[in-house]
């Protein structure tokens, strides 16, 4: 697929908004869920944007990762922009949790009680390491994808998971969660709305 979606974003630039529209049919509910646990109720007009702002950038994509790694590093900045413009300008998004940034959001979150958990204690997290949970949790993003999501190196992905993990157990065990570091992977991935 990852071939095909190059295809169609070639002919998407070229004119044919018809392979436009299955990049986005493909797409969009991955693009939506990367938003909804992150965004204060605008999640829909986000994903949106990262469609447009894959359009308006193709020139700069190098295509030396996939279509889909690729739109969600467009993602990513989409969401450090949403949140520079409603943050302090003394405040790096990139580093501080939602929490600290939004108390609206908790009540937005999945009903199923077990993911409530989950997402409050991401939602504590630094912004890049709730991203890089989420995506390698419930977008299945290997290391691969998450180095070029995050512009590092595959070797850095792993490090960075597994501190992001620790943190992540960390504020589940402060929160009275019988999550161990032995069931975290499986328990979170069973919480994936797909």
């Amino acid at each position: 697929m990852a071939d095909d979606d190059l295809v169609l974003l070639d002919r998407w630039t070229a004119g044919d908004q018809s392979a436009g529209q299955v990049l986005f049919d493909r797409h969009f509910k991955s693009v939506y869920q990367f938003f909804v646990n992150k965004t204060e109720g605008e999640a829909e007009d986000l994903a949106q944007e990262t469609f447009f702002q894959c359009v308006k950038g193709r020139e700069t994509f190098k295509r030396q990762s996939s279509f889909r790694t690729y739109l969600f590093a467009i993602a990513r900045h989409v969401l450090f922009g949403y949140w520079r413009k409603r943050a302090p300008s003394t405040v790096q998004v990139e580093e501080i949790s939602i929490a600290s940034l939004s108390t609206s959001v908790g009540t937005r979150l999945v009903a199923q009680e077990e993911r409530v958990r989950l997402e409050r204690a991401l939602q504590r997290l630094s912004l890049d390491q709730q991203m890089l949970l989420e995506m390698h949790y419930w977008h299945d993003a290997d290391r691969e994808m998450l180095a070029g999501m995050f512009g590092v190196e595959p070797a850095t992905i792993g490090s960075r998971l597994f501190r992001a993990r620790k943190a992540l157990l960390a504020q589940l065990e402060a929160s009275d969660q019988a999550v161990t570091d032995g069931n975290l992977d499986t328990w979170a991935r069973s919480l994936s709305d797909d």
